[in-house]
């Protein structure tokens, strides 16, 4: 693996997980590694290490990239550090982020995550695995209906909304929590976008996506800004 400057992709959704037929985004994340056949290694956490997104992932992955997958409910990885290290891109899945979030700092693995980030290793994930990266964002975590989430990893600054287009409350309620000083300022994604961020402090920001008409908005007390998305398939 050689060495890369520190990368994040926030998927607000889509993916193999949300658009089976359409690669264009997983194409687009394989071609961040910088490596004709990666060592792609997908985390479920977030849905409790879910034996059919499991199958999605390999199915997407497998015929193309050294694909692997870290189980921590039944965990059968000592070295957890040396593993996540060794990889190209590592894939996070969604569910619950709050429970993910839990998890992850138990058994230290948000500690070898921002490791990973600062030496290249590609940081990528849809919904919750989108999410996870901010310092605070909007989730279905807690329950029914949606709520701050105030202790994300922080490797990208603000707040973040994904499926932005896709449930009917994350609009609204995400600019809420934003105008009332609840959540700070952020990055809202309808599905099929992806933010990408690099560098040390994540400052230089591209934004792509699989569906021709998906959109990203700059959300702030004063409402929402759109932002200019480079659809992958023009």
């Amino acid at each position: 693996m050689s060495p890369r400057e520190p990368t994040i992709a926030a998927l607000g959704g889509g993916g193999f997980w949300m658009e089976p037929d359409n690669p264009l985004l997983d194409d687009w994340l394989l071609r961040l590694t910088g490596s004709p056949r990666p060592a792609v290694c997908f985390v479920p956490t977030a849905s409790g290490d879910s034996p059919r997104r499991i199958e999605q992932f390999e199915a997407a992955f497998a015929g193309r990239a050294k694909a692997s997958v870290l189980r921590l409910f039944a965990r059968d990885i000592a070295d957890l550090r040396g593993f996540l290290l060794a990889q190209d891109l590592i894939y996070v899945g969604g569910g619950n982020t709050a429970n993910m979030l839990a998890i992850w700092r138990v058994h230290g693995v948000d500690r070898i995550l921002r490791e990973a980030w600062r030496r290249g290793v590609v940081l990528a994930g849809l919904s919750a695995g989108s999410l996870c990266w901010f310092e605070a964002g909007v989730t279905d975590s807690f329950g029914r209906g949606l709520a701050p989430l105030n202790d994300g990893l922080g490797l990208v600054a603000g707040s973040h909304c994904p499926h932005y287009d896709g449930e009917a409350l994350r609009r609204p309620v995400y600019r809420r929590l934003v105008a009332e000083g609840t959540l700070p300022p952020g990055l809202a994604l309808d599905d099929g976008v992806a933010g990408l961020f690099r560098g040390p402090d994540a400052a230089r920001v591209e934004l792509v996506s699989s569906r021709p008409e998906a959109e990203a908005f700059r959300v702030d007390a004063a409402g929402e800004t759109p932002l200019p998305v480079r659809y992958l398939g023009g």
